[in-house]
């Protein structure tokens, strides 16, 4: 099949793997209104489909710190229990109606606490939502696996608390753990007391990094505090001229260490020019194990399907293309290795069986 041959449909059909997304940055633009009124939050307007226009405008400014600053009022209705419940579970359900058949969900707990929830209290409640979504999207035939990462936040002081919550809840629904916030300034090394801990703890774990900081940062992330996979990592480009890849590049490939790539995000952060030129396609020809990912489906305006849609378009990705970094995400999910393979075997596999 032709890649400018692959319809809407056919891709929005086929299933999905997504590895890393936010769940602050995902929320509906028409949640977000009605969660805003309901705590007394202003925001820059109150009609959905501007509020969403918004998002993707304020994030297009090609400056990390900036996109982060859009979240601003996605957090603020996410400070009550009830903001929290709906949130994840409409988090669960727009996957399943996408064709994802296994997410990773992201958050910083800590960011939740304004309205008086414990970071505790924060991951108990989301594991709630996302539990009755779960539950929904089964119920109408389109199930989706959901796994928790939690995060703390690299420029603030409660990265190891959050470190500790992945630990106590590893049982109830959280798979691994992240750090996230401004790369540049804080570099990963700074908590090395917690990745410590949870690597005594057997718990995996993703580092963002080589985003807005570069090579040294994916080096921190790998060979310092010992993550098993990296966010974005665009920035591993720097470390191949001419197809030859340097010591660092093949470390990454060699040992299949995952790069969470997710294009539109990084056109937005500044940390790509374009579709066609972004990192994943050339990473992807010379062997890397590169996954596709949405990163923020409400700041960034997109989905796994447009995601998909715009490789094919502008970067002539195939449908076997896609499928390659599906099973890529898969394999690299923090789930266990039978776990892996069966959803391989039996979702995977057979669903884009049926596209070819």
């Amino acid at each position: 099949m032709s890649s400018t041959r692959i319809d809407t449909e056919t891709l929005r059909r086929l299933p999905k793997a997504v590895l890393h997304d936010h769940l602050d940055g995902g929320l509906r633009p028409a949640t977000v209104v009605e969660l805003a009124e309901a705590v007394g939050h202003t925001l820059p307007t109150t009609d959905p489909d501007e509020l969403a226009a918004w998002y993707v405008e304020a994030a297009n400014s090609g400056d990390l710190v900036r996109y982060i600053a859009t979240f601003e009022h996605t957090l603020a209705v996410m400070q009550t229990r009830e903001g929290l419940l709906r949130t994840a579970e409409e988090y669960v359900l727009d996957l399943a109606a996408d064709g994802v058949v296994y997410g990773e969900v992201r958050y910083a707990p800590e960011l939740n606490t304004r309205g008086g929830l414990t970071m505790g209290e924060v991951v108990e409640t989301v594991q709630e939502g996302l539990a009755a979504g779960t539950a929904k999207a089964a119920a109408a035939g389109t199930p989706v696996r959901v796994g928790t990462l939690l995060c703390g936040m690299r420029m603030f002081d409660r990265v190891r608390e959050a470190a500790d919550l992945a630990v106590a809840f590893r049982d109830a629904g959280v798979v691994g753990f992240d750090i996230a916030g401004a790369e540049d300034g804080f570099p990963p090394a700074d908590h090395l007391d917690a990745f410590a801990h949870l690597r005594r703890e057997n718990v995996p774990f993703t580092i963002h990094a080589g985003e807005a900081h570069g090579l040294p940062s994916i080096h921190q992330a790998l060979q310092v505090c010992g993550a098993q996979r990296i966010g974005h990592g665009v920035r591993i480009t720097e470390d191949i001229v001419e197809g030859k890849l340097g010591r660092l590049a093949g470390w990454v490939r060699d040992r299949r260490i995952a790069l969470e790539m997710c294009p539109t995000s990084n056109l937005q952060t500044g940390a790509a020019t374009s579709i066609a030129e972004h990192p994943i396609t050339a990473l992807k020809d010379l062997g890397f194990r590169v996954t596709l990912n949405t990163d923020n489906r409400l700041v960034s305006g997109t989905t796994m399907t447009r995601e998909m849609s715009l490789l094919a378009e502008q970067a002539g990705w195939t449908v076997e293309d896609l499928r390659t970094v599906t099973v890529n995400a898969v394999k690299s999910a923090f789930l266990p290795f039978d776990e892996r393979n069966a959803l391989i075997r039996d979702v995977v596999l057979p669903g884009y069986d049926a596209a070819l």
